[in-house]
């Protein structure tokens, strides 16, 4: 007669699976009372029995020696362990793969963490205090941070030095010059800043403008409140590099090294988010930007049919000075009309636009130029046009 035996797994058992699950490791024991043919026929009997009541398969059957003579079964826990080693593996391979996608950040182009606001490595406390907070004064209130002038080539210039040397990104390491190697520290190096500010502080150093104003030298910065250190980004604009503004030339550190080219306005992700900063300390050849003879760009929508406002008439006499008034029957005046378009259209054309970027309507850079009252300002940026 043929008898299964259900008994508890052996002391010795190998098998991951017996520690956790006594029950599932079973020894299915045949008790072989005649030979020849009957016995073989038992085995195959037995064989199919542990298929079915183990849910079928090579896991669920019992296995025997040669000799028919029943022993441990460890085919089911076998074929669990290698399941586990199959998702252990395929969770390995897909976690190497997200190592691989954080290590190519200047491909998905995503923020990269960033440091806190620190003193230029290498400088001493008071030489180098991080301008977030300020010298203290008198009363022990932090005083206003002190700025470098800076005129726009210059700190594009700067911007330049890092995409030239190729710095690495790095949250922890100071370049030769004392700036940490990330985004923030890569903005307070090219504004001349005295400390390595962060994305939560550069906007104390700068003006906030609208986007259309944007200038080489102006920077793109998206503070992240809800992630500051890994989630904020900062740019420099370097230039637009067409004429519908849609896309600028962006300078900024981020991973693998320092890089420049051409973004869409605001970033890649988060665009909207990207607020537009101009740094306090700019100059010209004569004054600070935004102080008297310095005007700011006031933005496209103000030169276009049926405005009038002042800051046509201003465009107007700039003209005129400049030699560039003759469409002008009477004189300029508040109303934009064809002759202002004609004159900004002769003035485009004499710095070598042609196309779209002479079109007659004045941008950011039109403007700069027109305003420009020194050499130093007319220092030419890549990809700018109008």
């Amino acid at each position: 007669m043929i008898q299964f035996e259900e008994i508890q797994p052996a002391a010795d058992c190998p098998c991951t699976g017996c520690a956790a699950r006594r029950r599932e490791c079973r020894t299915r024991s045949l008790s072989v009372r005649d030979g020849g043919h009957a016995a073989r026929t038992a085995l195959v009997l037995v064989t199919a029995a542990g298929v079915v009541l183990g849910g079928g398969g090579a896991a669920g059957a019992a296995e025997t020696t040669p000799d028919g003579e029943g022993y441990h079964d460890h085919s089911a826990h076998y074929e669990l362990e290698k399941r586990a080693e199959r998702r252990g593996g395929e969770e390995g391979e897909k976690e190497k793969e997200k190592e691989k996608e954080r290590g190519k950040g200047e491909e998905l182009d995503v923020p990269v963490p960033q440091g806190q606001a620190a003193p230029l490595h290498g400088g001493s406390d008071s030489a180098s205090r991080s301008p977030g907070a300020g010298a203290p004064g008198p009363s022990g209130v932090a005083a206003a941070p002190k700025l470098k002038p800076a005129t726009r080539s210059e700190i594009v210039k700067r911007a330049k030095t890092w995409v030239a040397a190729g710095v690495p990104y790095s949250m922890e390491k100071y370049w030769s010059d004392g700036y940490r190697q990330d985004c923030s520290g890569y903005v307070s190096m090219a504004w001349g800043l005295s400390g390595n500010e962060w994305t939560g502080s550069l906007a104390d150093y700068g003006v906030k403008v609208d986007r259309d104003q944007l200038q080489p030298g102006d920077i793109l910065l998206f503070h992240n409140t809800d992630d500051p250190h890994d989630g904020s980004h900062v740019t420099i604009f370097g230039g637009w590099t067409d004429y519908t503004h849609g896309h600028y030339l962006a300078y900024e550190q981020t991973r693998p090294r320092t890089r420049h080219q051409s973004t869409p306005l605001g970033y890649w992700n988060n665009a909207d988010r990207y607020l537009a900063y101009r740094y306090k300390g700019l100059v010209g050849s004569t004054a600070v930007q935004g102080a008297p003879g310095a005007p700011v760009y006031p933005g496209a929508k103000h030169f276009r049919a049926g405005q009038s406002n002042a800051y046509v008439e201003q465009l107007g006499r700039r003209l005129t000075e400049r030699g560039f008034g003759k469409h002008y029957r009477v004189g300029p005046g508040p109303r934009w009309g064809e002759a202002d378009r004609r004159n900004v259209e002769a003035f485009q054309r004499a710095q070598g636009w042609r196309g779209a970027a002479a079109d007659g309507y004045p941008g950011p850079e039109t403007w700069r130029r027109l305003f420009a009252t020194g050499a130093a300002e007319g220092a030419t940026t890549e990809g700018v046009r109008r």
